[in-house]
């Protein structure tokens, strides 16, 4: 791993442990807010359940460097399901952390992809997937 990318994936480690936290504390109602009306689980459970996922997999990426490609991988993965969520926000549009405007709510969507290359990217589990070696070298 190069120095930067170690430095990538701490920095997201440090952005997940910080949303998460805002989950459970002052931007709570925010977060709730994003939760779509169709999805079946109270959106309180939601917003808490997403904050200690986050909270984990943030700590995960900075503790568990043995295992960053499977971190990373399941990093990527909770990007990926949380998608449906911002694709809710933009079509009912909903305002929620300066996302007032459709077109604001539209750009957001296309961030979603670049969160996902970082968590791929800054663990080596990009690499690890291009090569074929994943789940043979997720652990190093």
């Amino acid at each position: 791993m190069k120095w930067w990318q170690t430095a990538l994936g701490h920095l997201l480690g440090i952005a997940l442990v910080s949303a998460g936290i805002g989950h459970l504390t002052v931007l709570r109602d925010t977060f709730q807010a994003q939760v779509p009306d169709w999805f079946p689980v109270d959106e309180d459970v939601v917003v808490i359940v997403s904050g200690i996922v986050e909270i984990a997999l943030g700590l995960a990426l900075l503790l568990l460097a043995r295992h960053r490609v499977v971190v990373g991988t399941l990093v990527a993965a909770f990007f990926v399901v949380i998608f449906p969520g911002n694709i809710a926000q933009w079509i009912e549009g909903v305002d929620a952390f300066g996302l007032d405007t459709d077109t604001k709510r539209f750009v957001r969507l296309w961030f979603q992809p670049l969160l996902v290359a970082w968590a791929l990217s800054s663990t080596g589990a990009w690499r690890a997937w291009r090569r074929g070696t994943w789940p043979h070298d997720a652990v190093e």
